[in-house]
């Protein structure tokens, strides 16, 4: 609009001033011409700006299809909520068959959900009264990987939904290093997996909460072969654990809560969270973490 109220200022100036003849060699030009002249540059602006708000949103739209996707299930309101209250009650707790079928019902819920994303194609079935296309995913391109202990409930959950794909374990686990217990370090001395180069790699852990253990955990899948995608699944996750996982992460995958909780306490335990998953499914570890942390603070 600048341009343009421009342009008829200059073209009226020349008009006043043509008489006299006593303008610049620029502006020389006879009123047609200039007015050709203003009419393409006009022209040739809207052109550049409809070209830039066209790349603008080429742009958008490329950038929300490589986007990492964080999908929080407690944002809208669902029976998974009934599995969730249930999990954080401290008297439904003394139950570990319960609470482990809980695990296990959600990991069923978010396996559904997450199964609307793959690649479907029309596969051929008859039935005794004739045929009909179906469109099936190949689960033999699946591989389902899990952090040893606390998500085993978890991962049955996934698998009597992907029950044919293949599997991955991981032992990877976060100790405290200081007498304090507010700093953690993270170690992985267990893995078995088939391989998941152009795969899709679902990671089930049922607890985010540093990311720490998750991230050594992916590290670990990826050497066994480089996915075509990938998806973190957890029951509840820690905005900083999230962080942490989206660095160890390609730019294409996508992270699945069932809650995302306001943050972590001084232990490093998620807020308000429902305490040690693994503890609550199998029962409290008798390994000393404490004298391991002082020993590994000792080096």
């Amino acid at each position: 609009m600048k341009l343009l109220l421009s342009c008829f200022f200059l073209y009226s100036c020349i008009v006043n001033i043509d008489s006299r003849r006593k303008v610049t060699k620029f502006f020389s030009l006879s009123t047609f011409r200039f007015s050709l002249f203003c009419y393409i540059i006009v022209k040739f602006s809207l052109f550049t700006f409809h070209f830039y708000l066209f790349f603008v949103t080429l742009q958008s739209e490329y950038n929300n299809l490589i986007a990492m996707e964080v999908i929080n299930f407690s944002e809208k309101n669902s029976v998974m909520n009934h599995f969730m209250a249930e999990l954080r009650d401290k008297k439904y707790q003394q139950n570990r068959l319960l609470f482990r079928h809980n695990i296990q019902r959600i990991g069923e819920l978010m396996a559904y959900e997450l199964s609307k994303t793959l690649e479907y194609k029309p596969k051929t079935v008859t039935t005794p009264l004739g045929t009909l296309d179906i469109p099936l995913t190949k689960q033999e391109d699946i591989v389902l990987a899990t952090v040893l202990r606390a998500g085993l409930p978890f991962h049955e959950g996934f698998l009597k939904m992907f029950d044919n794909v293949d599997n991955g374990f991981v032992s990877a686990f976060r100790m405290y290093i200081n007498r304090e217990h507010t700093e953690v370090g993270i170690h992985t001395e267990y893995i078995a997996t088939q391989s998941a180069k152009n795969k899709t790699l679902i990671i089930v852990d049922p607890m985010l909460a540093t990311g720490g253990s998750l991230a050594a955990a992916i590290e670990s899948l990826m050497q066994a072969g480089k996915p075509k995608k990938i998806h973190v699944c957890c029951v509840i996750a820690a905005p900083e654990g999230i962080e942490v996982v989206k660095e160890a992460l390609p730019e294409n995958s996508t992270i699945w809560c069932a809650a995302i909780d306001q943050g972590m306490n001084e232990h490093k335990y998620i807020v308000p969270g429902f305490g040690d998953c693994g503890d609550l499914c199998y029962g409290e570890k008798l390994q000393s973490f404490r004298k391991i942390a002082e020993k590994e603070h000792k080096k």
